[in-house]
């Protein structure tokens, strides 16, 4: 049996050869026993695939003993949600995210919607799969859950609704479930929504879903133009991540929308703890200091992310690459909470996007992550921080090597999952400086990678 499908954080692979119904209902029983779980949230996406290997985990997780509340078509974060509102022992998403339209997939959390990954269950779950499976003396029973109505009340509790004012709103669903959810919000906020690739469509007429693809951000940024729009959202399949267009079609580096929403969210709860990657930092230390609050460095990724605000009970955390996660979203990523916080800021504060966002450029202008295929990245790594770290003011490996400078710092990095190492780098107010620091380290990079 192939099990290439499970991955460090979640499962996915190509349909039906890595990932398909026989093999979904086994994950679903393997699952039960690993995690003993009697009470299980089922969700699916809106890939042509999704609702029959939905439909087969359903069916394992029941033979294994375990009632499954399936709450439908919809995104991650929907999930997240029913597992922690609803108190059940653990949820599965059935979705590939941004991947080719012919793979799929499942992310999984245990209770409190705690990731499940490879080092806490996910391993287990895969070893599993391979043995013999008898079932439970008594079957889990099967019931639908209309999750979407207080999920709605709950996101829009973040924001003070009194205070929206009138705004036109590009929202580029990418085909993918966002738009489902704008449908449902739409009646609750004054804005006029410029639907672009609205319909959920699992053939994906326009391509998957991924707007940190350049090429996927023209549609999007062509429509704030057209109609004049305040901002533009896109977003991918499953919507746990959303990304921002100014109102001059301008698209906004993750990086500078951490800054914006710890200086929103803390504004709000009147100080408390943020968490940030390590990739790029001065920007979101000077805007959280400013309010009073406290940022704390934390290993990237989304596990590590959301362990480490359970651990400082911190109310908002975000990387750069787009995910924000929230405490009163039981720590876990939303695609749909980040949005209304902008729009709720460019409301009260009469401000465009770009009048926010652009100071803070100039401030710390960033490079934006550069990825470099290099044949040995750890001998590259270490021969970098060798090379610059005698002048350093600072050096850190939180994940992988952060070195400041006075002026500037950069933090290069190596890919979990391939060859790749990934380099960005920032600078205090100096564009120039922070472009020829970059060209520089990239340069490096190539000699050291030619050399071997």
């Amino acid at each position: 049996m192939d099990l290439s499908c499970f991955k460090a954080y979640d499962l996915r692979g190509r349909v039906p050869d890595q990932l398909n119904p026989t093999l979904a209902e086994r994950i679903g029983r393997a699952y039960v026993e690993v995690t003993g779980a009697k009470r299980v949230i089922v969700g699916y996406d809106i890939r042509l695939s999704s609702r029959d290997i939905a439909d087969a985990l359903c069916s394992g997780l029941m033979a294994a003993g375990a009632d499954v509340f399936d709450i439908g078509l919809c995104g991650t974060e929907l999930v997240y949600f029913a597992t922690s509102h609803y108190k059940m022992d653990g949820g599965i998403m059935v979705t590939a995210s941004h991947n080719p339209r012919d793979h799929n997939g499942m992310k999984m959390v245990g209770p409190d919607s705690r990731p499940i990954s490879s080092d806490n269950g996910l391993n287990d779950i895969r070893d599993r799969v391979l043995e013999p499976f008898g079932d439970a003396p008594e079957q889990g029973r099967y019931e639908p859950l209309e999750v979407v109505t207080a999920y709605i009340d709950h996101l829009l509790g973040y924001i003070t609704t009194g205070s929206l004012k009138p705004k036109t709103i590009v929202v580029n669903a990418g085909n993918g479930g966002a738009g489902l959810m704008i449908d449902e919000l739409e009646q609750h906020l004054p804005f006029d929504f410029i639907k672009v690739h609205h319909q959920a469509d699992g053939h994906f007429p326009n391509g998957v879903p991924n707007p940190i693809l350049e090429e996927n951000r023209a549609a999007t940024s062509d429509a704030v133009v057209e109609y004049g729009a305040a901002m533009g959202i896109a977003w991918d399949g499953d919507y746990d991540r959303c990304f921002f267009f100014d109102e001059n079609g301008r698209f906004i580096e993750g990086y500078y929308i951490v800054g914006l929403l710890a200086d929103q969210f803390l504004r709000k709860t009147g100080g408390g703890k943020v968490i940030h990657d390590p990739r790029l930092t001065w920007n979101t230390i000077d805007l959280v200091n400013a309010v009073g609050g406290e940022a704390i460095e934390s290993k990237t990724g989304h596990a590590f992310i959301k362990q480490r605000m359970r651990d400082e009970d911190a109310v908002y955390g975000g990387e750069m690459s787009a995910h924000h996660y929230f405490r009163d979203f039981a720590y876990c990523d939303s695609g749909m909470i980040p949005w209304l916080l902008v729009a709720e800021r460019l409301c009260q504060s009469g401000q465009t996007l770009s009048s926010l966002i652009d100071a803070r450029i100039e401030a710390y202008p960033a490079s934006g992550e550069i990825n470099r295929t290099i044949g040995d990245p750890p001998k590259v790594i270490a021969a970098i921080e060798a090379k610059y770290s005698p002048g350093a003011k600072s050096v850190s490996h939180v994940d992988g090597a952060s070195i400041e400078f006075d002026d500037w710092r950069f933090n290069l990095r190596m890919s979990n999952t391939e060859p790749v190492v990934r380099l960005n780098v920032e600078s205090r107010g100096d564009i120039a400086l922070m472009k020829e620091k970059t060209a520089e380290l990239l340069a490096e990079m190539q000699r050291l990678n030619k050399e071997g």
